[in-house]
């Protein structure tokens, strides 16, 4: 009973540990791409793909910034690579893993392929600045 009990401990702490990492992001859609330019939001399309590793760790990042900074909002849009060729086109991603950040109309970040958390949260300052001095 011991070791089952021991075990159920484990499960319990690796499902809060996914879920504290979990990241919120929701579905693009050029009306809610509007919607936030029009707010002058901070909005990062995230151009990923469920199979690709580089984007996994991108989510990673993204979340440990969100955790880290929870009085800065930002908003992310997802467009699937392998579903919405529109939109990847749209954004002129070149692969998954392609990462725009933009203030409200303004574009402020193009990447493909950037895992450096250093280097996205950045630019995740970057765009937060933009956004307080206008």
């Amino acid at each position: 009973m011991h070791k089952l009990s021991l075990k159920l401990f484990f499960i319990a702490v690796f499902m809060f540990s996914a879920n504290a990492f979990a990241l919120e992001k929701e579905s693009f859609s050029m009306e809610r791409f509007e919607e936030l330019q029009n707010e002058g939001a901070v909005i990062l399309v995230d151009v990923f793909a469920d199979w690709c590793p580089t984007c996994a760790r991108q989510q990673e990042v993204l979340a440990e910034y969100r955790a880290s900074n929870p009085d800065k909002e930002f908003h992310i849009l997802e467009v699937n690579w392998d579903d919405e060729k529109e939109w990847v086109r749209h954004f002129r991603a070149p692969r998954q893993s392609t990462l725009l950040l933009f203030v409200g109309s303004e574009q402020y970040w193009f990447s493909v392929a950037e895992t450096r958390s250093e280097q996205i949260a950045a630019e995740l300052e970057r765009a937060f600045d933009a956004q307080s001095s206008s």
